[in-house]
């Protein structure tokens, strides 16, 4: 974590006066990202599980459709260039872009989302209880604050993790992680901490998971959305509450 977080001199007050300490912050940089030597879009991101960053947006923006797509990635200048080749020789950078409500600014090329089937049906104590999980794997949280966190779930345990000054990001390092590793996304259940907005939403719909959960609220669009698209979304997951936006069937409501 020592490279995630930063040591700074601060100034605290308390009921005991001004003392001068120090406290840890996260790091944040910005990544640039080329494909085809193109240049695609810069993302102020945690420099953790770049490679999976990457991949994801790549996914989620529907510029490849697999990692098979890829036919090379580097990671260059100190981690602050990325150079994608695809097998697609042809590929042009898209001229419409949307600058997304995301917490670090971030741009998206795709608006569209996919309609998601599923079967599945979970409990509110079992989701509750994946929520006090996901809160015990926050590690750059506890020790600098000022992230997100997201994590990917089969209904009964984490399967991938991640982190990030910006919310969407960790969906995107989740997405570009299960590509990698070749973990299933379709039916299972996202977690995050912060605010579920449209792009999250859209995201979750593209890797057809069926349940988004956070600790927090969606926007108007994003309940919309989850209605259209026939995602549950669920806010405020904490202690044993919750509420239920959209599809609450999954709940067995």
């Amino acid at each position: 974590m020592e490279d995630l977080s930063e040591n700074v001199v601060c100034d605290r007050f308390s009921e005991m006066g001004w003392v001068n300490t120090s406290a840890h912050v996260p790091v944040e940089k910005q990544i640039s990202i080329f494909v085809n030597c193109q240049a695609l879009v810069n993302i102020l991101c945690t420099p953790k599980k770049l490679n999976f960053l990457v991949i994801g947006y790549l996914y989620a923006e529907g510029i490849i459709s697999g990692i098979d797509d890829i036919a090379s990635m580097r990671v260059c200048d100190e981690e602050s260039e990325v150079d994608v080749r695809l097998r697609n020789t042809e590929f042009r950078v898209p001229q419409a872009r949307t600058l997304t409500s995301g917490c670090t600014g971030g741009v998206a090329f795709r608006t569209e989302g996919e309609k998601v089937e599923s079967d599945l049906v979970v409990s509110p104590e079992e989701v509750l209880s994946l929520m006090k999980q996901f809160e015990e794997q926050m590690e750059l949280y506890r020790l600098s604050g000022g992230v997100h966190t997201s994590a990917l779930s089969d209904t009964q345990n984490l399967l991938v993790v991640a982190e990030d000054i910006g919310r969407h990001n960790t969906l995107d390092k989740i997405l570009g992680e299960c590509l990698v590793k070749g973990l299933e996304t379709r039916d299972g259940l996202l977690l995050c901490t912060g605010r579920v907005s449209s792009e999250m939403l859209l995201k979750a719909s593209r890797i057809q998971a069926p349940i988004i959960v956070s600790r927090t609220s969606p926007t108007g669009r994003a309940v919309s959305l989850a209605r259209d698209l026939g995602v549950t979304l669920v806010g405020y997951a904490r202690g044993n509450r919750l509420t239920v936006y959209a599809h609450p069937e999954r709940l067995g409501r």
